[in-house]
């Protein structure tokens, strides 16, 4: 990690764009279904009104969060290509042998196999690291260990 803002790749930074945009139109239909008026019905009604009112804060939250990220994001940079970081491309060896290649990024993504979140217990045991570098996690099923064979494509 660094100091300063944390790069991001182009396609974290367009899924955050992405995810920016369906939350806000997310929270401007929820803000259009809290009343204008000062008078509410029965205690469902204004319990109602209060979940929606908890969701509003909730989506304002979260929207404030990204556009932070999207700001700094513009500030940080590309990835780095001398060690590991997010946005990074990085070949590991696993202890039975085995090598992967993987994609380190912010969001987890389902369509992306191969993409390990920074803040998992391997995304944040590269972090950092260069070629070389082995590193020790934890898993579910016990310590594992990977060794960095390479960064980039």
């Amino acid at each position: 990690m660094t100091d300063g803002p944390e790069p991001i790749s182009a396609d974290a930074l367009r899924a955050l764009r992405e995810e920016l945009a369906e939350l806000r139109a997310e929270r401007d239909a929820a803000a259009a279904t809290l009343g204008d008026d000062d008078t509410v019905g029965d205690d469902a009604d204004a319990a109602d009104e209060l979940r929606r009112a908890s969701d509003v804060a909730r989506l304002d939250r979260r929207i404030a969060a990204i556009e932070g990220r999207v700001r700094e994001a513009g500030l940080a940079g590309a990835p780095p290509t001398d060690r590991v970081g997010v946005g990074s491309t990085v070949t590991v060896r696993f202890e039975d042998g085995g090598e992967s290649t993987v994609h380190i990024g912010e969001l987890a993504d389902a369509d992306d196999p191969a993409l390990v979140t920074s803040d998992s217990p391997l995304g944040t045991a590269l972090m950092g690291r260069r070629a070389g570098d082995t590193v020790s996690y934890r898993t579910p099923g016990g310590p594992m260990s990977a060794t960095v064979v390479s960064l980039g494509d």
